[in-house]
């Protein structure tokens, strides 16, 4: 139960933070999430595109459609010089956060 408000209340900075050195489609958000949590975290459809939709539309992130490798259109997303400034004073917060519990 703690682990799923968790992740509701740390989902923006979660995904900024995945998207701080490369841009990233929808489906690999998910796969590299998983992989860095060791699958402690795990974005569903119905929690990424809504909160990649709110990045966009508050200028954290930016969507590119591009074709992919294997020949798919995909919609990447890149972190804003916002999103960047952004990310930055939330981990300044959470690092508050932790040091007061």
């Amino acid at each position: 139960m703690y682990r799923r408000e968790l992740l509701k209340g740390s989902t923006e900075t979660l995904l900024l933070s995945l998207l701080l050195n490369e841009a990233m489609y929808g489906y690999q958000l998910v796969k590299e999430m998983d992989r860095r949590s060791s699958g402690y975290f795990r974005f569903k459809e119905g929690t990424l595109y809504p909160a990649l939709h709110r990045l966009q539309r508050d200028g954290l992130v930016r969507g590119i459609w591009k074709i992919s490798s294997n020949g798919q259109n995909r919609r990447y997303y890149h972190m804003t010089v916002k999103g960047r400034e952004t990310l930055d004073s939330m981990l300044e917060e959470w690092q508050h956060f932790t040091a007061a519990v």
